[in-house]
């Protein structure tokens, strides 16, 4: 009997926004109509739509204005919700006026507000870096950057900020309420126990979210220790696993959790604890070599669905992808 245990080292570096939806309004009124194109001659005709614009001008302009301004207030940007009462808006590259992009922010500030909404992410393209100022001045700030895209965010309720600071080079760690670090002032890994029957890269997930509440993904492993006589004298495997971070606002498991919080790699790695450990030291190096390099400094094992000639039942082959350039 093999007990299958998880570390988990979940990072928050990368953002992905699940919605692939592009940017679009919302409204109710319909555009005005078009002249018709039979009237679209020269002559007495042309004369005659020149008259009747010119009698009917003035109240038009002011219809037009109101049913302009009705339009604009009712039009938002799409957005995604989030599990932790927040929205998602991922901008396309399509041109936008800045001042356009400014009226409709402001709507949707005021719309979502009213929803009760939390944290508001915009990811805006580099194309679309003209859209970073009217968001500033709406009380966006910066929350991480790639190399193609700039990551906003804006917190909506007057209650404290629990947003994470920024999402480059951080880890999700915690402090047990049980165990053998319960008031040690510890700061790990989220851990956890495989199911029977539950495959490595969904329990390191399911894991994640049910300790700290954050949604991941799983990316690979990292590295494996086998040791024997561990649990009632029974062999263990303890997987290193590394997440890509979804969502970010922690909500810590009051039952097993006393803390959780996002922490920089280096005040993680600077703990005296994981210093005095070897085990720990050598998981912290291969983090720093996969922070600074990425692929190319370390490359794990990923997850692959294949069959046997044993079942037609899937499983998981875990394997370096990066090497094999399997996509």
């Amino acid at each position: 009997m093999i007990v299958t245990r998880l570390m988990i080292v979940s990072r928050s570096s990368i953002l992905s926004v699940t919605s692939s939806k592009n940017l679009s309004f919302y409204s109710k009124k319909r555009p005005l109509s078009t002249l018709n194109p039979s009237l679209r001659s020269q002559g007495k005709t042309n004369r005659l739509i020149l008259g009747i614009f010119s009698s009917i001008r003035s109240s038009m302009s002011s219809s037009m204005s109101r049913v302009s301004s009705e339009k604009q207030v009712e039009r938002i940007l799409e957005a995604k919700n989030d599990d932790h009462g927040g929205v998602i808006v991922e901008m396309t590259s399509e041109p936008m006026d800045p001042g356009v992009f400014a009226s409709l922010l402001r709507a949707s500030l005021s719309h979502w507000r009213k929803e009760g909404k939390r944290g508001v992410w915009i990811k805006v393209p580099i194309d679309l870096v003209n859209l970073v100022e009217p968001a500033v001045m709406e009380g966006f700030y910066f929350h991480h950057a790639e190399p193609r895209y700039l990551m906003l965010v804006h917190w909506l309720p007057s209650s404290a900020n629990t947003l994470p600071a920024n999402a480059t080079h951080r880890v999700l760690v915690v402090q047990e309420k049980n165990g053998r670090f319960r008031g040690s002032g510890v700061w790990k890994f989220p851990t956890g126990v495989v199911d029977e029957g539950e495959d490595i890269c969904d329990a390191a997930v399911r894991e994640v979210k049910e300790e700290t509440g954050i949604d991941s993904k799983f990316l690979e492993i990292l590295a494996l220790r086998q040791s024997h006589k561990s649990f009632f004298g029974k062999s263990d495997l303890f997987f290193v696993c590394m997440m890509q971070a979804l969502s970010f606002e922690i909500q810590p498991q009051e039952s097993e959790i006393e803390a959780a919080q996002w922490m920089s790699y280096e005040e993680y790695t600077a703990q005296p604890f994981v210093q005095k450990h070897e085990l720990l030291r050598y998981i912290a190096d291969i983090c720093r070599q996969k922070k600074e390099k990425g692929d190319e400094g370390y490359s794990g094992f990923s997850p692959v669905p294949t069959t046997t000639g044993f079942s037609d039942s899937k499983g998981c082959l875990y394997l370096n992808r990066y090497d094999l350039k399997i996509l």
